[in-house]
């Protein structure tokens, strides 16, 4: 388990830098970003010159008023932000949004920052929700926008990035679903479910199935066209957490980096320091270790039946979308 003092010491006394980077002629999609993090990335990648953002969204009216504040920061051109809608609770959702995607001339980053914290329980699609939009959703949408990102190294002789945004808090639990034959089945079960743990292990699990991706399936991260990470953003001010009760809500309080700090650690795994971070999970801007349960006999021979588990989801939900990778 990551140490509270290394935690506190993060929180407190690291900043992450503010990015430079230029994103000219460049599209970027950011999911989440109708407020928070999210928000407040895109802001970023307009204010360094993108040409397209795409603010992925639940809610259009939302959206609409995030891309308002935008463009009035920024002083852009009204075409260079635009709301597309994006539900991660429904598959149909996630798949006509790729479609659309699909039309873009080019996609050079896509950030995957929308999710969920929530401690009631509840079904999407036949899941558990935080799984159902942390995880399944999630991977599916990566694998589904993979051909476009594809194309655009190919096209432009870039090399495009797929960020996912996963927590510290993958360090704080091993996942137990693990002791049992069918982990996704544990998960989705009622009786034994633990909602205050949800999150961490949505997080641990999106650590483990990147991890599984260029340990079974991408064999050479050198040559592979599209750069692919994960991102901690850390402990910071947003809606994310909203539900999840007092004690949060005073730590944040106390030690949480503000919003605009925090999404400074999202633009830079899509740009410059991502360059570097094949298959890597990143915190502070920089490559870290993940926690050691990750990097255990154990953690490794559990990645691999979370990624055998998830992929025969995925082939489920769209027949075929696997080989995308």
């Amino acid at each position: 388990m990551a140490s509270i003092l290394g935690f506190l010491q993060t929180q407190l006394f690291v900043t992450p830098t503010y990015p430079t980077q230029s994103y000219a002629g460049k599209t970027v999609i950011v999911t989440g970003a109708n407020t928070g993090l999210g928000l407040e990335a895109a802001r970023h990648f307009v204010r360094l010159g993108a040409s397209t953002v795409i603010l992925a969204v639940r809610n259009i009216p939302k959206g609409e008023s995030a891309k308002e504040s935008i463009d009035a920061s920024e002083k852009c051109s009204k075409d260079t932000v635009q709301v597309w809608q994006l539900d991660l609770s429904s598959y149909d959702s996630v798949k006509v949004f790729a479609k659309r995607v699909g039309t873009l001339p080019r996609l050079d980053a896509i950030v995957e920052n929308a999710g969920i914290a929530t401690p009631e329980y509840k079904l999407a699609e036949g899941h558990e929700s935080t799984i159902t939009v942390n995880v399944i959703s999630t991977f599916l949408l990566a694998l589904l926008v993979l051909p476009k990102l594809k194309e655009t190294a190919a096209n432009f002789s870039t090399r495009p990035h797929l960020v996912i945004v996963s927590s510290e808090v993958h360090h704080w639990t091993d996942l137990p679903a693990r002791k049992n034959s069918d982990i996704f089945k544990t998960l989705d079960d009622k009786e034994s479910v633990d909602m205050n743990d949800r999150y961490n292990v949505s997080k641990l699990l999106e650590v483990l199935v990147v991890r599984e991706i260029f340990n079974s399936v991408i064999k050479d991260k050198d040559s592979y066209p599209v750069i692919i990470n994960l991102v901690n953003p850390g402990l910071c001010h947003s809606e994310l957490a909203r539900d999840m009760g007092w004690g949060l809500a005073l730590m944040k309080l106390l030690i949480a980096r503000t919003t605009e700090v925090g999404s400074r650690t999202l633009v830079s795994a899509a740009g410059q320091i991502g360059e570097k971070s094949q298959g890597e999970y990143l915190s502070d801007c920089a490559i870290a270790p993940p926690s050691s349960f990750v990097r255990s006999g154990e953690g490794r021979e559990t990645q691999k039946r979370v990624w055998n588990e998830l992929t025969a989801i995925l082939e489920e939900i769209e027949p075929g979308v696997t080989g995308n990778i």
